[in-house]
């Protein structure tokens, strides 16, 4: 097997010729630019999703085969069994957003991420229209790519809890989040589309916290995967209310129950608020 570094370098270009594609479709400048929405359980595909998924794994597998390496990409994880029996397994989220995508927000984002047994090891995370990308691997701090070069990120936490902004969802909300957020002592909130957008926003210090409360259905591994990783390298945190680590690639794709994601300040406090506040309101 190749050098993690290496695996990453070749991830890195393979997300920048990702954001290429995806960002032709949202310009109009596709070949056959029409998006062709679909809607499988509530949730919208374009062909973008599957141009984009198609071409991750085809330059994936091109470059690293199937002999070291699983594959579990949202567009086509129905084909396979669940869990991946592989040691290695890449979860791929090719259009994080795709309402975004499709109403033009520019809150979109491709999600790359390695995973070793259960935990991610390796993460590309794409925002096409900032031309940013951000990556981490276990252990080696989290960094941003543009066009001037690459720069280090680290978060320096300073605020008041009462200061700190929620970042929030403008479609996937309900009414357990609704009343957690009117609970917390930080008020501030920000709406950002993907997941993966949230996550950067946190990494830019633009906001401070993102809280996922699953309710008829449940955000998926390619979801949370990338964007912990590029979180927790930053010095971030992402863990369930309990403070237990997510874990992928298990038997069951979904995340349930409350997830937090922080720039680490207070993130103890806030899960334990979070569990009493929905605990006595049950």
């Amino acid at each position: 097997m190749k050098d993690l570094q290496d695996i990453l370098k070749i991830t890195r270009q393979i997300g920048w010729g990702a954001a290429e594609i995806l960002r032709s479709y949202y310009n109009g400048t596709a070949q056959y630019p029409d998006l062709d929405i679909q809607y499988k359980q509530n949730e919208p595909v374009t062909v973008a999703d599957l141009a984009v998924s198609q071409y991750i794994l085809t330059q994936l597998e091109t470059a690293l085969g199937n002999q070291d390496f699983g594959y579990i990409s949202e567009e086509t994880y129905k084909s396979q069994q669940a869990r991946n029996t592989h040691d290695l397994v890449w979860i791929i989220d090719p259009l994080d957003g795709t309402r975004d995508f499709i109403n033009k927000t520019g809150e979109y984002a491709i999600h790359i991420a390695l995973v070793q047994q259960t935990r991610p090891i390796l993460a590309v995370v794409v925002v096409p229209e900032t031309e940013k990308l951000y990556f981490a691997t276990k252990g080696n701090g989290t960094f941003v790519e543009t066009a001037n070069g690459t720069s280090p990120i680290k978060l320096h936490p300073d605020k008041k809890i009462e200061d700190l902004t929620l970042v929030v969802s403008r479609s996937h909300r309900n009414e357990e989040l609704e009343y957690l957020l009117e609970k917390l002592p930080c008020k501030n909130q920000k709406a950002i589309g993907s997941i993966g957008c949230k996550i950067t926003a946190i990494i830019e210090q633009q906001a401070d916290v993102y809280i996922s409360i699953s309710g008829k259905s449940a955000p998926k591994d390619w979801d949370m995967c990338a964007p912990e990783l590029i979180l927790t390298e930053a010095g971030g945190k992402f863990t369930h209310f309990d403070g237990t680590p997510l874990q992928y690639n298990t038997d069951d794709i979904h995340q349930w129950g409350g997830l937090l994601a922080s720039n680490s300040q207070d993130h103890e406090i806030l899960c334990q608020l979070a569990e009493k506040t929905l605990g006595s309101s049950k």
